[in-house]
């Protein structure tokens, strides 16, 4: 176990795992991808997250993509690999994986499966076992709506203690635990926004930063809103978080990860399909997201 020494900060992408039209890895998609978010102001990209479709991906493919990101990845990204599973042995074995690769943050979600035995203990020992173990710092993934487990305050607070517990994910969109969390937590302790509707409002109560889906397919758009609120032009940032909501709450929480690879399809990265049992979009969806990416450029 190692104590960090950075913060978390920044706006990530969590980058989609591109395939082909078989559903088969396409790395070498993957590496167009990443070389041009490479010339964005993205802080960096988290592999193999929800929206890498982490949950349908063999061992051997999560490897496979995280050397292809560490290797294309400009040398001033921060790497951070999702290597939460729903066994603590399997999440200690796979961020140990990470790390070797070269990753410096492990993202380590709630596990769920036996829903009504993850109680606020279960989790404490899952995250404190998982950070014990751990040569890279641990980020806490909060993401109730896939999930159906949150990480409240209260345990986020103890879970802050850990040396080797540098920050939280915390996806609910819920601006209320957001405050909560951050008054609960010390510093450096790092709060990223996982949800983009409320990145602004996150911001405002001390968050730190965002990785977003939305972000796939306009790094740009998030970097310029991240760094307006930094530099006091609040109204730049709140108008570029207005501008954006109707994009987010269609292709993101609408049209999921097919929406976000699409999106991405049109704004000249590479999205292609999303693996099964995930479908694909209807023709009017990918209308409505054509409209909305056509409109967001006149808006920009």
């Amino acid at each position: 176990m190692t104590t960090s020494n950075f913060v978390l900060r920044g706006i990530f992408a969590p980058i989609t795992t591109p395939f082909a039209s078989d559903h088969t890895l396409a790395l070498e998609r993957l590496r167009e991808n990443v070389q041009k978010y490479n010339q964005t102001k993205l802080a960096g990209y988290v592999v193999v997250g929800s929206t890498g479709e982490s949950v349908y991906l063999r061992e051997e493919e999560k490897l496979r993509v995280w050397e292809t990101v560490r290797n294309t990845a400009a040398a001033d990204k921060l790497l951070i690999a999702g290597t939460g599973m729903e066994s603590t042995a399997e999440t200690i074995a796979l961020t140990e994986r990470a790390a070797s690769l070269g990753y410096r943050v492990a993202l380590v979600k709630t596990p769920h499966y036996f829903k009504p035995q993850m109680t606020e203990a279960a989790l404490e020992h899952y995250f404190c076992a998982v950070a014990n173990a751990s040569k890279i710092p641990i980020l806490i993934y909060s993401v109730p709506q896939f999930t159906g487990v949150a990480v409240e305050a209260a345990l986020v607070a103890r879970l802050a203690q850990h040396p080797n517990i540098i920050g939280i994910k915390e996806s609910s969109g819920n601006v209320e635990r957001v405050a909560q969390i951050i008054a609960a937590t010390p510093e450096p302790f790092s709060l990223l926004a996982g949800s983009a509707t409320t990145l602004y409002a996150s911001l405002a109560l001390g968050a730190r930063g965002g990785i977003l889906a939305a972000a796939c397919a306009w790094p740009e758009w998030f970097t310029s809103l991240y760094e307006a609120f930094w530099q006091g032009d609040h109204d730049r940032a709140r108008e570029l978080q207005q501008k954006i909501l109707p994009a987010i709450k269609l292709v993101v929480s609408a049209c999921g990860v097919s929406g976000v690879k699409h999106a991405m399809n049109l704004r000249g990265y590479y999205g292609g399909p999303a693996r099964p049992p995930l479908l694909p979009l209807a023709e009017h969806e990918r209308a409505e997201i054509a409209s909305i990416v056509r409109s967001l450029e006149v808006a920009n």
